[in-house]
């Protein structure tokens, strides 16, 4: 079996894993589709004529946009519970017992953490794309080819997180603080226009800032993104490269020695 094989396999296991968190799945589809008929819409009608132009026209399109994105990190994320699990349960071993290398393996969950989110976000970015309309299909295509490597980053993060701290329960406090965080000191839901002076300069470097305007830049919002999409695609390709390499080293490096403690 080809090393490429072998970290597919590893991928495709932890997308099947991702289907055992129905109760997850279907939670977050309600809330997607809370957050886009209730208060997208119920919002979008009470900002006046000033703050539509400054997200493009349409407020409503700005935010369905980046529910998308935060949809998308909030998903990939999961990866890093799933490797707790694992380990609580002995599963690591027996990972590190079928004819796959360290590396293989680590790689192989970066691709499937990151994969299997964009997948079960897939149906609804069409839905949004649907709503919103495409006016240049190769710009788009460019936007969701760097979605891909977003979320790959995002599943470098999490693993990341998840094998340098020690504890699931302060893993998960974290994240819920991270994810408090990144998400509202971003542009996926706010425009930046009308962010406080201490929040913007935060805003413009976070990599969902960078996800959400380079995918309003691919679904035609150009006028709505406030990072430049040569400079949105370069801050993804960096988060991305950077944490998928931090979590595959540090992995690889706890898995040394044949387990995970």
């Amino acid at each position: 079996m080809t090393s490429l094989r072998k970290v597919w396999v590893v991928a495709e296991r932890d997308i099947k894993m991702f289907l055992r968190y129905k109760f997850l799945l279907i939670m977050r589809a309600i809330w997607f589709v809370s957050q886009i008929a209730l208060f997208g819409l119920i919002v979008n009608h009470m900002f006046q004529t000033d703050v539509q132009a400054a997200v493009g026209g349409s407020y409503f399109n700005y935010y369905a946009a980046g529910i998308i994105i935060a949809m998308l990190y909030s998903t990939t994320v999961f990866i890093g519970y799933d490797i707790y699990e694992e380990a609580d349960h002995g599963v690591v071993e027996y990972l590190l017992s079928v004819p796959v290398s360290r590396k293989e393996l680590v790689l192989g969950r970066s691709v499937g953490g990151g994969l299997r989110s964009f997948l079960y976000v897939g149906p609804m970015m069409l839905f949004i794309l649907y709503l919103i309309g495409i006016s240049n299909p190769l710009q788009l295509l460019v936007a969701l080819l760097s979605l891909f490597l977003f979320a790959f980053g995002v599943a470098g993060f999490s693993i990341t997180l998840a094998v340098s701290i020690k504890s699931s329960d302060r893993f998960d406090i974290l994240m819920g603080v991270i994810d408090a965080l990144i998400v509202r000191l971003s542009t996926t839901l706010y425009p930046i226009a009308y962010m406080p002076p201490y929040y913007k300069g935060v805003a413009l470097i976070n990599p969902l800032t960078f996800a959400a305007d380079f995918f309003r830049w691919g679904a035609g919002l150009e006028s709505a993104a406030s990072v430049p999409p040569i400079l949105a695609a370069f801050g993804i390709v960096a988060f991305s490269s950077i944490f998928t390499f931090l979590g595959i080293v540090l992995h690889e490096r706890r898995l040394e020695g044949g387990g995970w403690r």
